[in-house]
């Protein structure tokens, strides 16, 4: 199994050098554990997608310390400062222009690159001490639930690497949002996260859109614009039990007897919630920041837990409620 490391600093420095010798480590973000390796380095790149069971069609995120080293990578233009300076270090994900600097297999041979500055700050401390840009997907077997602890990473990657560094739980526990900056009169979030869309609005003075995909007719019509993105799939996050999203909350009659091998989970904890079993929720409130942070812990210990099928009920549509919801909709995706 692979080696858990705290974080000291002999810890960050051994697994720097690590890095620059073409080696996975598995790190803690803000957002969900990564799986990195030196971005400048195609080799070790394809390393990501071999440990993970990637296909090499879906593109990888380039982790950096900030402003300067972004400039290395990738075209940043007066919109992507501009949120840099509001939101980096943090959850928001850039698509930019590559620079030649990035090699063909991080973009999945795209001419863009998806960039941001992540906050965690082991994470932050790796990043400094190894000089480099990381290309770091989820770290996970490819498709299945994102991790938010060591023991998720342990448990889904623990045979196929050799290195986890540890920074304890996710403080958000969904991934970054990301938007299409390339255009600055047309900025677009390809996937919503821990950055809200009125808060990107506020900050570059404009109607921020969402990308609606094209209905496919046929299951080789492709999505180009989603295509520049990770996470992007239809089907992804997705716990191995069967998953279904309700359109609507669910009735207190539907919480007073649920089926067996049925699991129900709320947003906010039930009134009634005692009186049944096969009930859960996310919040005790309905507080969606807790609610974010407690989703894919929440999807792993259900699917674990032998049920039959899974139900969820939608989260509020705004701020990180739109984040939740886009998560579910793909983990329920057939």
């Amino acid at each position: 199994m692979a080696t858990i490391y705290k974080g000291s600093e002999s810890d960050l420095f051994f697994l720097s050098d690590r890095l620059r010798a073409g080696e996975l480590v598995a790190v803690p973000t803000e957002t969900v554990y990564g799986l990195a390796a030196n971005a400048l380095n195609p080799d070790a790149c394809a390393r990501i997608f071999e440990a993970k069971g990637r296909p090499v069609y879906d593109p990888l995120i380039v982790h950096v310390t900030g402003q300067t080293a972004a400039c290395a990578i990738a075209a940043m233009n007066v919109s992507a400062h501009a949120l840099a300076a509001h939101f980096w270090p943090g959850p928001l994900t850039l698509i930019l222009p590559k620079t030649p600097a990035i090699p063909d297999i991080v973009t999945s041979g795209r001419p863009t690159v998806a960039v941001r500055a992540p906050a965690h700050p082991l994470m932050r401390a790796l990043l400094e001490r190894c000089g480099l840009p990381l290309a770091a997907p989820s770290a996970n077997p490819f498709g299945y639930v994102s991790p938010t602890t060591v023991a998720h990473v342990q448990e889904g990657l623990g045979d196929r690497i050799e290195h986890i560094l540890d920074g304890g739980p996710c403080r958000i526990g969904v991934e970054s949002t990301i938007i299409d900056v390339r255009e600055m009169a047309d900025p677009v979030i390809l996937r919503p996260g821990g950055v809200a869309h009125e808060a990107l609005e506020h900050v570059l003075g404009r109607r921020v859109r969402f990308h609606k995909p094209a209905e496919k007719s046929t299951p080789q019509a492709r999505d180009p614009i989603g295509e520049l993105a990770p996470g992007m799939l239809d089907r992804h996050y997705s716990p191995r039990t069967p998953l279904e999203v309700r359109p609507e909350l669910f009735a207190p009659a539907e919480l007073s007897e649920v089926p067996a091998g049925v699991a129900r989970v709320c947003i906010a904890r039930p009134r009634d919630a005692a009186k049944s079993s096969g009930i859960f929720w996310l919040s005790e409130t309905g507080d969606l920041d807790e609610a974010a942070r407690r989703l894919f812990s929440l999807m792993r210990e259900l699917d674990a837990a032998g049920y039959a099928r899974i139900e969820f009920e939608p989260a509020p549509a705004t701020a990180l409620g739109l984040a939740i919801n886009d998560r579910l909709r793909r983990a329920s995706a057939r």
